[in-house]
């Protein structure tokens, strides 16, 4: 089994519902992305995938979450825009653009020393 890595970037407000401490405020954050796909095949010169169109399919993807308030998007209308679902979220919605390749996780850091991994 192979697994491949990429990591980008967004920038977007949010604010939590129901929380009681500073998050609960309008507020943002500059969140590093990293997905891991995995597969066990290998294409005809040896590659799982290209890491330039894998890149492009993340940018392009986390483009309708860059530079916008999170909570303002239907999917975190009805999902607090935690990080936890902010991850969740990527995984389930970006999983269909890297098909047949599957994701193994996603991990969100919301700063330098806090992230949160998600996998199915």
């Amino acid at each position: 089994m192979f697994e491949l890595s990429v990591k980008s970037k967004i920038a977007s407000a949010h604010f939590l519902r129901g929380y009681a401490g500073m998050c609960k405020d309008l507020h943002g954050h500059t969140w590093s992305v990293e997905v891991v796909v995995m597969n066990d095949r290998l294409d005809t010169i040896g590659m799982v995938t290209d890491f330039i169109v894998l890149k492009k399919q993340l940018t392009d993807f986390l483009a309708g979450i860059d530079h916008v308030c999170l909570n303002d998007l239907a999917y975190f209308q009805e999902h607090n825009p935690t990080t936890e679902n902010i991850a969740r979220y990527i995984c389930r919605n970006f999983a269909p653009v890297v098909s047949p390749l599957k994701i193994k996780r996603v991990q969100v850091w919301e700063s330098e020393t806090s992230s949160v991994v998600y996998y199915e």
